[in-house]
């Protein structure tokens, strides 16, 4: 297939497109700049400029979105958050409107966030939105995708947990401290991390794309989430470090703000809907999960 793909220059989109290749895919990436874009893509990808350079589309990616883990949030960043996501994807759902021959999948990126804080509550797919700013924004965000099936295009939304890989995003933040032997819980380490291998939300990525009857909601999360403590302590363990040294709430709230919500509360969301349909997880459970990233 040629698949077109927007984030594709991030922390899960450049490793999507090694697998896609691997599969035998074509790949086009929409990026705001081509030449910076280079270095973090294979070179067989094709890198565009503008929505209207695609041509022979045949399935999308939609990963685009301005992180919200970088800062403390305010007015500016909060519509950054929403333009990058719901922008982006009204612009692609007008984009296959306007083609005579339109794409036949459109896998479009949401996160857990979708949920908003629950506690103890296990979570399907089934489970009713939060309504905290973050829920919000990805009800949202979800709605622009949906309007592609009005275009008989098959559309599937992931819903993406806390994706462990040392290249970034969480675990990379976490790996300096716990190595130095300084990590441990955040506030009171309850809060439900719904986490998954980066190398299983490619692969479900992927499977979604090739998959004909698939459609809807998906949780981009491994089938055992953990506490926040028990996390820090499977973490501490695969080090050989002690993590007991905890990082007070207020002190989140301090540095972060509203932002320190997401680190303080959690959801515990279960793939309900990828294990009815078939998808294998290579790494259910966590332990398994940290030794293979951590390995070397």
């Amino acid at each position: 297939m040629h698949v077109l793909l927007t984030g594709g220059t991030g922390f899960i989109g450049h490793a999507l497109c090694d697998h896609l290749l691997r599969g035998g895919h074509t790949l086009s990436v929409l990026t705001r700049d081509p030449d910076q874009g280079r270095a973090r893509v294979p070179s067989p990808v094709r890198l565009l400029a503008a929505l209207d350079d695609a041509r022979d589309v045949e399935a999308v990616v939609n990963l685009a979105g301005e992180p919200l883990m970088a800062g403390r949030w305010n007015a500016v960043r909060k519509a950054a958050f929403r333009d990058s996501r719901l922008g982006t994807t009204q612009a692609l759902v007008a984009w296959m409107a306007r083609q005579a021959v339109r794409p036949r999948v459109l896998v479009s990126g949401s996160a857990i966030g979708y949920y908003g804080p629950r506690d103890d509550e296990a979570l399907d797919e089934s489970a009713a939105p939060g309504d905290d700013f973050a829920a919000q924004l990805c009800r949202d965000w979800e709605t622009e995708a949906m309007r592609a099936e009005a275009l008989d295009v098959r559309t599937c939304r992931v819903r993406i947990g806390i994706v462990l890989h040392p290249d970034g995003g969480a675990l990379a933040k976490m790996l300096p401290p716990f190595r130095l032997g300084a990590g441990g819980p955040m506030g009171d380490g309850r809060q439900w991390m719904s986490w998954i291998h980066r190398d299983d939300l490619v692969r479900m990525i992927a499977w979604l794309l090739e998959s004909d009857r698939a459609g809807g909601a998906y949780n981009g999360t491994a089938p055992a989430p953990v506490t926040n403590r028990d996390f820090a302590r499977t973490l501490g363990k695969a080090l050989h470090r002690p993590a007991v040294l905890p990082t007070p709430a207020f002190a989140l709230r301090a540095g972060f703000g509203e932002m320190a919500q997401l680190l303080l509360t959690g959801q515990r969301v279960l793939p309900a809907h990828a294990l009815a349909e078939g998808f294998a997880f290579r790494f259910p459970g966590l332990e398994d999960a940290l030794a293979d990233l951590l390995r070397g």
